[in-house]
Formats: structure tokens, C-alpha cells, sequence
């Protein structure tokens, strides 16, 4: 707790929080009013941390629609909560991040989903031509409890440490104006939850590892290579057996496969066929239209230029993580679909006769016929 409570890793997590912004928890407050709240409180939230008597306050459940039409349950902490969170973790981050695979790619320092592509690629190329994609099924929403805190003891040797993230484990879910236990999972929307999720899934890493298998993780997104369908076959059984018996956690059979990897996807990536290139995932490419239909559509009443703005942040977001695609085709596609139609090549003549039309009426252009 001495760790925890620290001046400079304190400081870090204000950072940390207020950079993430994020909503406001049960109380309503929001992060532009932590530092004052802390200034105010802290003496009595630090001396409640260090007597062992500070009691979370339940999170607020939001749901998220996913691209499958199921929703993805967050859980949304208080500010104060999230900064706590967020010093408790960095500790059982620097604890742990030493005993950590070199193949878990996320919610690491230094460490980020374009690595974990990459190890996958220069695995396909080294003759393993077949995926066991292993999709855990609401894992963050069953995770055991009592295995978990084994698990971190391990490495986090501190009774008033171990016995606050139990605490917030089981500080329950607010769903419409009551509180609901919660008996198992970790909220996801925490700082801890990312590094608990390591905790858990690192024990799957090693006993990969100690049967010789070549694979890439990525969060709960896991795939593993292998040189046969039938021994890919083969391992998807005894991975099952293994998560459901060892770690207690179910793999989903409608979305997990073995396949080869040009047929799957990977943190939105897929391969080509023959020399691997990387290649945007046909799903993320549908997404980003739906986000540029959405940003542009004529009924939202936005003035061209907070359109503009808009979509010039969810575009260079986009570019900043797909800019590793090798595969250039789809996207040369996507900017022809996207361009207005007197940006495109072979439009020059045209541009001249419609000028005027286009400085009277340029989101009519954009949203026209040949628009998104």
C-alpha cells in the first residue's frame, strides 16, 4: 500500500485518468471535477486506504451494442474509484510485467496490437498455415474470483493490497437504481481490469508455451499456429477442455474456428493468401463506412465545418492504426468510395463546370449520389 500510495505513482494515475476522460460513475461526478474533489478529500480517502476500511462504490452498468447485435456490459467506476484503480494497478503492473509471456501483446508498456500482427505474420511465413482462433466467450464477465486472486498473489505480496482489488471485485453493479452482487468477472471500464485479464490468461500463455505452440495474444483475442488442420483440430479440443476445467472459462464455438489465416481475422487484420501480407480486415472496413454514413448523414443538423472535424479525427485515428496494412488495394477502394466525386481522378474537367455549384452547396456534393 506504501507502493500504492506513493506521491509520484499517484501523480501518474491523476494523469492517467484525466487523460482517458471517460463518464461519470454511480455519483454523477465527473473527471474535470477530481482534482478539486481530491484536494478537498484525499487526507480522509488516504487514511480510510491505510487502515484497510475503504469501500468501493458499486459501478454503473452500461451496455454497448456490438457489430453482431449483442451488447458488451461495461462497468463504469467512479472517478475516485478509477484513480484508485488506476495507482493499484501500475503496482501489480510493475510486479508482474517482469513473469508475463513475451507472447501477450496487451495492455502492456511498450507493447501494442501491431506487434502482436506482426509476430503473427513472421509465424504464418515460417510454414504454420493454419489458426486455432480461440474466442473466450463474455470473458471478462466470468472470471473466477478465488483463481484470480491466487493468481496475482503470486507475484503482489501484500495482504492490504490483495484484500482492496477483492474488494473491488465484489464491489457490485448498479443496473437501474439497484445495486446487484457481483460473484464473479471483472468490470470492464476499470483501470485494474486490463492487468487482472493479463493475470488470469498468462496461465494459458505458459501452458502453450510448454507444449512447444506458436502463438500470438492480444487481450482475450488469442490465436495459436500450427502446420495441419487436423493438428489444429486436435489442439482447439484440448485448448477447450483446458479453459473450461483449468481456467473455467468457455471458448465460443460460433465464433472460434480453425481455419487458415487469410479466412480470419486478428485485432481487425487478416493475411493475404501465398506471402502473408497484412491486410485490413473486410469487418473493419465495413465499420469505418458506417462511422463516415453516420458522420455525414444529411439529418444531423451539423454545420460542414464540425462534419469536416469530425470526420478528420475518426479518419486519422483510423489511418494511425490501419497504417500498417501491406495490402493496399481495399483501401485505394475505400478512398475512391469515400472521395467526393470532384476530388477523384479523371474529374478535372468536371471540376471547372461545377465550381460554383460546389462553393454554394459542398456538403450536398458530399452527400450526394456518388457520396457516402
Amino acid at each position: 500500500m506504501t507502493e500504492v500510495l506513493h506521491k509520484e505513482n499517484l501523480r501518474r494515475a491523476l494523469e492517467r485518468v484525466k487523460r482517458n476522460k471517460g463518464a461519470p460513475g454511480i455519483d454523477g461526478m465527473t473527471v474535470d471535477e477530481l482534482s478539486a474533489h481530491l484536494k478537498a478529500k484525499w487526507p480522509t480517502i488516504r487514511a480510510h486506504l491505510v487502515a484497510g476500511s475503504y469501500c468501493p462504490k458499486p459501478v454503473r452498468r452500461v451496455e454497448i451494442p456490438k457489430p453482431d447485435g449483442r451488447k458488451r456490459l461495461l462497468g463504469i467506476p467512479t472517478v475516485v474509484d478509477r484513480f484508485i484503480q488506476q495507482a493499484i494497478a501500475q503496482v501489480v503492473q510493475r510486479c508482474w510485467e517482469p513473469h508475463f509471456h513475451p507472447n501477450s501483446y496487451g495492455f502492456r508498456p511498450g507493447r501494442s496490437a501491431h506487434q502482436a500482427m506482426r509476430h503473427a505474420q513472421a509465424t504464418i511465413r515460417q510454414g504454420y498455415g493454419w489458426v486455432v482462433d480461440i474466442d473466450l466467450e463474455a470473458f471478462f464477465d466470468r472470471v473466477n474470483h478465488d483463481r484470480l486472486m491466487v493468481r496475482v498473489r503470486q507475484h503482489v505480496d501484500a495482504p492490504d493490497v490483495l484484500k482492496l482489488i477483492n474488494r473491488y471485485l465484489k464491489g457490485g453493479v448498479q443496473v437501474d437504481g439497484q445495486t446487484q452482487a457481483t460473484i464473479q468477472g471483472v468490470p470492464q471500464g476499470g483501470p485494474l481490469s486490463p492487468v487482472l485479464a493479463n493475470v488470469v490468461l498468462d496461465e494459458l500463455d505458459w501452458a502453450l508455451e510448454r507444449r512447444g505452440h506458436r502463438f500470438a495474444r492480444y487481450a482475450d483475442d488469442c490465436n495459436i499456429f500450427v502446420k495441419s488442420k487436423r493438428a489444429g483440430e486436435r489442439l482447439m479440443q484440448n485448448v477447450t477442455r483446458y479453459l473450461r476445467d483449468s481456467l473455467r472459462l468457455t471458448v465460443n464455438a460460433n465464433k472460434s474456428a480453425v481455419d487458415r489465416p487469410r479466412n480470419r481475422k486478428f485485432l481487425g487484420f487478416t493475411v493475404s493468401k501465398g506471402d502473408a501480407r497484412i491486410k485490413v480486415a473486410d469487418k473493419a472496413i465495413g465499420r469505418l463506412k458506417d462511422t463516415i454514413r453516420e458522420l455525414t448523414r444529411r439529418t444531423r443538423g451539423h454545420r460542414l465545418i464540425d462534419i469536416v472535424q469530425e470526420l478528420k479525427t475518426s479518419l486519422t485515428g483510423w489511418k494511425a492504426y490501419f497504417g500498417i496494412a501491406e495490402v493496399l488495394s481495399p483501401l485505394r477502394r475505400l478512398d475512391k468510395w469515400g472521395c467526393p466525386s470532384w476530388q477523384r481522378p479523371g474529374q478535372h474537367e468536371r471540376n471547372e463546370v461545377s465550381r460554383n455549384r460546389r462553393i454554394r452547396d459542398p456538403y450536398v456534393r458530399w452527400c450526394g449520389r456518388e457520396g457516402p
